[in-house]
């Protein structure tokens, strides 16, 4: 080893040892007769001292060092006289005997601290730079940190880690796929895996009883704060349980990571039905670290005349706390935000209780104060608060509100990243309409089993079908999501029927599963959790970009090597593809 010990281990108990450290130049201090050098690693920092009376030549060459700069120092360590107890090896500092540099450095396109000069794009293009940064090498720390918890906690439970393939064949449901194409099979292409949905229903049908697998995943779609194109998963599957079973099972996992990695004791997890988390929140993935549910408000609102109301299929609305003395100014912003185009709302009524219990609305002229106490019974307003209320059809207006709710929480301060609140999403529908395509869609995916005392009403009405199938959420982020699978071939060709294939289509497809489950396939179920989602929650950010060492960037790009790029001729030629303009 080039050094004996780390920049972030030594102490006052190491005073008079010798020493060897190697690590980058964070900065530099000229004073005259000494030179005091910050050398770091990814353990911490210590400070080198030059003194010219001691050692002119190599006083001199530490003053010809940069920023960045690779170098090797042996010294002795001695006590500091300024003290920075701001750092571990504050204390102490090395008076240095000899000093080597082992790579020069150019000067960084931005400065390498915890508080950096570099935007995203450039930081992105020189993400090993990047790296060097604590807040960012911190994160990389907790995300092998969790990854160790899972599988510790997994293998305490005989789960047996079981990696599955990369190259597979696309399949018609589902996101998007990226394809490969094969050299060996010309004008035939493999997909890259979007989940090991079918390989590890195979493995429960081999025998395996309980997998996981912390696995990569591929999807070509849109991306956003929380989608990358390619993404990591805890992917996980057992047999012979019940819905039940996996509910203890992983929420045993998150428990754990939360008491392993962040010492927080998180709750026993409640559970929601999807009916009700819709109809309170508006959303699959209600954000439970405040309250501010709807109040539907139909019965009391309409026959006033008030077209608005009167027209509309719903009538919901929330009960700001506290928030009564809001000017017209921010009234005027809050109705902006819903008229944006991305939530589509084209208006905004609300009511303030006054403090001294009065009563005014945005609509007087249609409601009598008598008629504004009825709604403010039915939101259970005090003095103070501020009632905002939304019309529409059910669908529209309830993800509408849902979207002014987290607004307005966040508004608050009531969505803090230092705060966690976890919920169970429980029987979703098993279907779901398709427009553009005017179909049913599998809401989860195609192998999820229906409640078995809903199946008969596949045939009749297959939209109210709920599935066996559940979300963990996390402050209003989906982490996680499985469901109990079908385990038999007629059932699971009926699914099939259902989603709009033909017997051949999805023997075609799907043959391999569906033949497997006549060779004695058992009751299974699982869940995948998106490990990158995880990781960013833990971390207090908002993108999984930040969790993920080489990240793309909003156009599925990695700046870095620049990627996607262009093939070589030769190599379009041996794959048999023809370039189109």
């Amino acid at each position: 080893m080039l050094r004996t010990t780390t920049c972030g281990a030594l102490k006052i108990e190491n005073l008079g040892e010798s020493v060897v450290l190697c690590g980058w130049v964070q900065k530099s201090r000229d004073l005259g007769g000494m030179t005091f050098i910050d050398i770091r690693d990814r353990y911490g920092i210590t400070q080198l001292v030059f003194n010219m009376d001691d050692n002119a030549q190599l006083c001199e060459k530490a003053r010809s060092l940069g920023r960045e700069f690779v170098i090797k120092a042996t010294g002795l360590v001695v006590e500091r006289s300024n003290k920075n107890l701001k750092i571990p090896t504050g204390e102490v500092e090395i008076k240095i005997t000899d000093l080597e540099i082992l790579n020069a450095s150019k000067i960084p396109p931005f400065l390498i601290d915890d508080e950096t000069d570099g935007g995203d794009d450039l930081r992105m293009k020189y993400r090993y730079l990047d790296l060097r940064r604590n807040p960012v090498r911190n994160n990389m720390v907790l995300r092998h940190r969790m990854a160790q918890s899972v599988r510790r906690y997994l293998d305490a439970l005989d789960f047996i880690e079981v990696e599955t393939p990369v190259l597979i064949k696309s399949t018609p449901e589902g996101a998007r796929d990226f394809v490969v194409p094969s050299r060996m099979n010309t004008g035939e292409f493999y997909a890259l895996p979007q989940s090991p949905q079918t390989f590890k229903q195979l493995l429960m049908v081999s025998g395996f009883d309980r997998y996981f697998q912390i696995v990569k995943c591929f999807r070509d779609e849109d991306l956003r704060a929380d989608r990358q194109p390619e993404f990591t998963q805890i992917d996980c599957e057992m047999s012979f349980i019940e819905q039940e079973d996996i509910l203890n099972t992983f929420e045993g996992l998150i428990r754990t990571l939360f008491k392993e990695v962040k010492n927080f004791d998180l709750p026993e997890v409640p559970r929601m039905q999807y009916a009700d988390a819709m109809r309170w929140y508006g959303s699959d993935k209600p954000d439970t670290r405040f309250e501010m549910r709807f109040v539907e408000l139909n019965e009391i609102v309409k026959g006033k005349n008030f077209p608005v109301f009167d027209s509309a299929e719903l009538v919901i609305g929330i009960n700001a706390k506290g928030c009564a003395h809001y000017t017209r100014k921010q009234l005027d912003e809050l109705t902006d935000f819903i008229k944006r185009p991305q939530i589509g709302a084209t208006g905004l009524i609300y009511a303030r209780h006054g403090e001294d219990g009065s009563i005014k609305s945005s609509v007087d002229k249609f409601y009598a104060e008598e008629d504004l106490k009825q709604w403010a019974e039915a939101l259970q307003t005090q003095p103070g608060d501020l009632m905002l209320l939304m019309a529409g059809t059910k669908d529209k207006v309830r993800k509408q509100l849902s979207e002014l709710r987290l607004e307005m929480g966040s508004r608050l301060g009531l969505r803090d990243k230092n705060v966690f609140s976890a919920l169970w999403v429980l029987d979703f529908p098993l279907l779901e309409w398709d427009e553009e395509s005017e179909r049913y869609h599998a809401m989860h995916h195609p192998f999820t089993s229906p409640k078995p005392e809903d199946i008969p009403m596949l045939d009749t009405n297959p939209g109210e079908v709920r599935a066996n199938a559940y979300d963990m959420v996390v402050n209003g982020t989906e982490i996680g999501g499985g469901s109990i699978r079908i385990h038999d071939r007629t059932l699971q060709a009926l699914m099939f029927k259902h989603l709009g294939f033909s017997p051949e289509e999805a023997q075609k497809q799907f043959g391999f599963l569906m033949d497997a489950f006549e060779f004695g396939a058992p009751p299974h179920g699982g869940i995948a959790f998106g490990f990158d989602r995880l990781c960013s929650i833990f971390a207090g950010l908002d993108s999984i970009r930040d969790v993920i060492a080489f990240p793309k960037n909003n156009s599925g790009r990695d700046v870095m090597i620049d990627s996607p790029a262009t093939i070589d001729e030769k190599q379009l030629k041996e794959l048999k593809i023809k370039t189109y303009l």
